[in-house]
Parts: C-alpha cells; structure tokens; sequence
C-alpha cells in the first residue's frame, strides 16, 4: 500500500535590506509526517491553478504553528500584542484551508493552524488571552518556548486515544485562542482554564483534527508524536476501509 502523501504549508520571511525572501519549515513537522509512514510535501505559496493541482494529488494536509493571523482579514481591530506572519504566507495559507475545507482533505491543524481552521469554517478567535481572558493560565512565556501545562481530555477522541486517561502536560505557545468554535466541530481537550486546546470535525465526510499545543517542538514528549501517527493511519483507514474493518476484526 502506498504511503499517504501529506502536504504541509510552510513560513515565510519577507526580503529586508539585502536579506531575501524565502519559505522555510521547522523539522518538527515533516519529521513528524515522515516517521509516520506518511511522505510530507511542502507548500510554499503559490496561485490558485497550482494550488489546486497540487492538492489533487493530495492524500491529506498539515497545517503548521507560527506567527499571528491579521485579525483585520476576518473584521476585528488589530491588537498591540498580535504579531502578524508574514502577509504573503497568511493569504496563501487562508486559500489553502479554504480549498481544504470544500475539498473535505483530511487535515491536521496545529497552533495558529488550528485558529486558521476555525475560522475558515465560521468560529473566532480571542485576540489576547491575558485580556480576554484575565483569569487563565500563562498559554506563553517569551523566556521560556517550551512551557508546558496540562490538559484535560474527551477520550473519545484522537488526542484521547493517544494520550489515554490520567493528566498530561503539552507545550504551548500562544496568546491567541479559539473563542466561538466553528459549526460542525467539537471541543476535545481544554486547558485547566477552559482555553480550548484541540478540536476534531464531527462531519461524517471530514477528518479534521486541530491541536492548539505543539507536538512538533523538541520538547515533545512519545506520546506527543503518536499525534502524527494516529492522523496518518486515520487517512489509511479512509482509503482502505475494508483493509481497516478486517484488521479491526481480528484485534
């Protein structure tokens, strides 16, 4: 059976003095595709006939962490504390989940992945936790890109069935969080504070998983990795169902 071919969008710098443009990726993110039989593709921006041909070949998408997404794009005042990507990446990465959304590709959101994704489909996001929130945990610390808090999980899930019962600590990174959740999908796991951490799509023709936390950095621990693997087999799962009833069946 062929490996599932996973395409993952990338970050990207704009030219500043004699410095150029260019599209990079934290390893984290195809390490963690590759190492889970799936072969990762990366998508730096590009138009919409490429686009689309590209996601043609497509068994799945990723969508990677990084900077803040522009919340004038979606009809809000810019905060003092966003810090927005870099505006060519953000309009390429809004076209891409869009056309994964209409398309219903497989995808794994991550970080301001997930907030792309939830607010492609109709929900929005807080702007500025220690604001909006005043009474949440630290979801970021500038000295410390590996901090770490618990979480608390809905077992019947993705993150669920990786992370099992009993309490767990991801890293997180963020001050922007999902606050209206966007039609079609549920709430998996939440911070001790109520912030939402990770959501799956409960449409019968999507698989959409989106994690808040990071299980790409090096701070990951196993079981944080096994977040790739069990995205991987969920789409061999769709392309081979009678492969995957069979061997259900004998478990």
């Amino acid at each position: 059976m062929s490996r599932p071919i996973i395409g993952i969008n990338m970050d990207y710098r704009t030219a500043a003095g004699s410095q150029p443009a260019f599209a990079y990726l934290a390893a984290g993110y195809f390490d963690g595709i590759a190492k889970s039989n799936g072969i990762p593709v990366l998508l730096p921006p590009m138009d919409d006939q490429a686009l689309r041909q590209v996601l043609d070949h497509l068994d799945g998408c990723l969508l990677i962490g990084g900077g803040d997404l522009d919340p004038r794009n979606d009809g809000f005042m810019l905060h003092p504390a966003t810090k927005p990507m870099a505006a060519r990446r953000e309009e390429f990465d809004r076209r891409l989940a869009a056309e994964i959304a209409e398309r219903r590709l497989p995808v794994l959101a991550i970080g301001a992945g997930m907030q792309l994704l939830n607010v492609t489909c109709g929900g929005n996001l807080f702007l500025h936790l220690p604001e909006d929130l005043p009474n949440c945990l630290a979801h970021r610390d500038p000295l410390d890109p590996n901090l770490r808090h618990s979480l608390v999980i809905e077992s019947d899930s993705l993150v669920g069935r990786v992370y099992g019962e009993g309490e767990i600590r991801v890293t997180s990174r963020h001050h922007m969080a999902i606050d209206e959740l966007a039609p079609g999908f549920r709430v998996t796991a939440r911070c001790q504070d109520g912030v939402i951490e990770a959501i799956e799509s409960e449409m019968i023709d999507w698989f959409a998983v989106g994690t808040q936390f990071h299980p790409e950095t090096p701070a990951s621990s196993v079981l944080d990795i096994l977040i790739f693997e069990e995205f991987i087999k969920g789409i061999e799962r769709l392309r081979n169902p009678a492969t995957a009833a069979t061997k259900a069946m004998a478990a």
